[in-house]
């Protein structure tokens, strides 16, 4: 049985107070970094922790830190993103609702490593509990002096910002939040310039996710080694996973980076509804391929999931039963990602505008003979040629309900009907 980090405090009815943090240790690592190390030390820590993102794309943390430069007349920021617009995700959330003090330190002691004394905290609007507590939370440590000027007696000041999100699920990708947080449409930037050297308000920036920084206390008290030890070489340390979609107990799991994913949907969540078999799992939010029930034996690591041809992503995983049609499915992913394009570069504009309308024709059971190969075609026209990840995720999930479940695309072509109504 794996005992909580990450979720350690919140079952405890007041796990948002400063007083319960404290009492479990809270704020503890900041004062001992602080107090007892250099920012170098601190970076050289995380780095020897393995603590890779948890926001989707995985990039070693400690390496993003060491990209900012040691030499620059501009201030640096840091950026958490916590807008968590993917589908199937809700981990963030859940931290920022019942432990705000936890991302308040990781906030801290991140700032401090990279030389920021300036922080944002960019929120998905629709978070309104979670807002609200992590203004409280804010609140209560200014007060205590965990932020401020000269926090904990130090040299080191420190000021936390929320900004609040307008539920464009482009924000998730890192220069899109940024353009959004200068006040600017949200969209992509061309890089380079990475954010490390010309992020915010082209100062030095970087940007990490609300599970990444969590992570960062617990590496400090308890060391990178205890971190290491738990999950897989390359991508160690606690994981929180989002299970929902057709399972017995859906939730979010706090479990060893690299478990089985047959483990954690049948194990941990009590497998598929009653009468019902599993047919499909989506690993990662709607971005990451879906996996049919023959291959649920993988890691739950990035690795491990990049070898089978998905990605670990966000972790929300997403349970689809045998009642369910793929062709439904894959229309509605490509759905959201039409809608959520921002419409920047001609290839995820156009490309998915025309996937939605073959994919409506099919599903009605209007379908021509070829159509699937006009999805295929789509699919590498889009992949690979646009400005940010979002063409990319749509591409991989299309072309991975069409490479596992053909057959039922096939069904709608020449039956002219959903074989599942």
């Amino acid at each position: 049985m794996f005992d909580p980090v990450l979720l350690r405090n919140i079952g405890d009815p007041d796990s948002r107070l400063l007083s319960t943090y404290e009492a479990g240790g809270g704020y503890r690592a900041l004062a001992k970094v602080l107090h007892e190390h250099s920012p170098d030390e601190v970076i050289d820590l995380v780095k020897a922790s393995n603590l890779r993102g948890r926001g989707g794309a995985g990039f070693p943390t400690g390496m993003k830190w060491s990209f900012v430069p040691k030499r620059n007349d501009k201030p640096k920021y840091l950026c958490c993103n916590a807008d968590e617009g993917e589908p199937g995700t809700f981990k963030d959330r859940i931290i920022m609702e019942r432990d705000p003090h936890q991302l308040i330190e990781g906030l801290a002691i991140s700032a401090y490593a990279i030389g920021a004394e300036t922080a944002y905290v960019y929120v998905r609007g629709e978070y309104v509990m979670a807002i609200r507590h992590l203004e409280h939370a804010i609140a209560e440590a200014h007060e205590k002096g965990y932020l401020g000027r000269k926090v904990l007696s130090s040299d080191f000041n420190f000021a936390i910002h929320i900004h609040c999100g307008a539920g464009a699920y482009i924000c998730g990708e890192e220069t899109a939040m940024l353009e959004s947080l200068e006040g600017k449409r949200a969209q992509p930037r061309l890089k380079p310039p990475f954010p490390a050297v010309a992020g915010l308000y082209a100062s030095p920036t970087v940007i990490n996710n609300v599970e990444t920084l969590v992570c960062v206390p617990h590496i400090i008290m308890r060391g990178p080694d205890w971190f290491r030890d738990i999950g897989p070489d390359k991508s160690p340390g606690p994981k929180l996973y989002c299970l929902s979609g057709q399972v017995r107990k859906p939730g979010l799991y706090e479990l060893p980076m690299g478990i089985p994913l047959r483990e954690l949907v049948e194990d941990y969540a009590g497998g598929a509804l009653p009468g019902r078999k599993i047919k499909a799992v989506i690993p990662g939010g709607v971005s990451a391929p879906l996996i049919p029930e023959r291959g649920l034996d993988v890691g739950m690591d990035f690795d491990s999931l990049a070898a089978v041809g998905s990605m670990l992503g966000s972790a929300g995983v997403i349970v689809i039963d045998d009642s369910t049609c793929m062709v439904k499915v894959a229309t509605r992913i490509i759905e959201f990602f039409h809608h959520e394009s921002c419409g920047k570069c001609t290839p995820c504009r156009e490309g998915l505008d025309w996937a939605v309308k073959v994919l409506h024709r099919v599903e009605a059971g209007q379908g021509a003979p070829d159509d699937l190969d006009q999805l295929k075609a789509l699919c590498k026209g889009i992949f690979g040629n646009t400005f940010c990840a979002l063409g990319d995720g749509a591409a991989m999930g299309l072309r991975a309900a069409l490479q596992h479940f053909e057959p039922e695309f096939v069904a709608h072509i020449e039956e002219r009907r959903c074989p599942f109504h």
